[in-house]
């Protein structure tokens, strides 16, 4: 039943998404040509419209990125705590399931919007010959690190790389967990639901701002702490940063629970879509 409620959701969303991204990268190739020739022009009105044309890109960049986070809010919202929330809790799916939906759905479309832009700057900056230079450039490091054998190096890259890929997850993850926790904590409420779930929102924030505080200050001056800085004899400083990176992934995993249990806690038990 995820496999459809995921279908569902890619198709509900991509109606809004895909058009936008084609805008994106449309907005880079006029600003592309604005680089490589309008703003330059001895032509009022060439060197006017290549300044519209980058002030398009830059707005289309920011109306993206606000999509994508509206979206994410819009689709739990409207959902399941609206009107459409007595539908989907007649459905025969659990209440995860729901919940998991809307989370892939938001984590793949935050991961693609980073995509495209990075691509739509790409197109924007995109000259053949520094293209050529930086293929160039590449082709040296990899021969490099070939000839000297320096495999350590690429080794550690690729898990730094891949220790980063999952921190960029569950931040997505938790990003939208925070969110949904305080929207499904503020419609428990018979009035002001939407008043209590930005209460929630800032009331947990606060209450994070605190434990994270709390534990910085038990950390001061810890082995952690020393080997964080690579003041540890015993461990390499390359093995004290994985060990800090998964440090902070198990600290994100831990942010996803509680955030996950308390959107389905107050979802199963004190919904009022009344």
């Amino acid at each position: 039943m995820l496999r459809k409620l995921l279908k569902h959701e890619f198709r509900a969303t991509a109606r809004i998404m895909l058009p936008l991204f084609g805008l994106l990268v449309l907005a880079s190739v006029g600003a592309n040509l604005s680089i490589r020739g309008m703003l330059d022009s001895d032509s009022t009105f060439l060197s006017t419209l290549g300044t519209i044309l980058i002030m398009l890109f830059t707005v289309a960049i920011v109306a993206v990125g606000i999509m994508a986070f509206i979206l994410m809010i819009n689709r739990f919202y409207k959902n399941l705590l609206q009107d459409e929330g007595y539908v989907m809790m007649t459905l025969p799916v659990s209440i995860h399931q729901q919940i998991w939906s809307k989370l892939i759905v938001s984590t793949v479309w935050f991961a693609a919007t980073v995509l495209v832009i990075i691509l739509a700057c790409c197109i924007t900056a995109f000259d053949i010959r520094f293209m050529g230079e930086l293929w160039r450039e590449m082709k040296n490091i990899v021969h490099a690190v070939i000839q000297y054998n320096h495999m350590d190096v690429v080794a550690n890259g690729a898990a730094f790389a891949l220790e980063a890929l999952i921190l960029c997850i569950l931040g997505s993850v938790s990003f939208c967990l925070r969110a949904y926790s305080a929207m499904a904590i503020g419609f428990s409420r018979p009035n002001h639901k939407g008043l209590f779930s930005v209460a929630a929102y800032i009331g947990t924030g606060v209450v994070l701002q605190i434990l994270g505080g709390i534990v910085i200050s038990l950390l001061n001056d810890s082995w952690f702490h020393r080997l964080l800085l690579g003041w540890e004899p015993n461990v390499s400083v390359v093995a004290g940063m994985h060990l800090g990176m998964w440090f902070l992934i198990v600290l994100e995993l831990i942010y996803c629970a509680v955030f996950y249990f308390l959107t389905v806690y107050f979802l199963q038990k004190h919904l009022n879509l009344e």
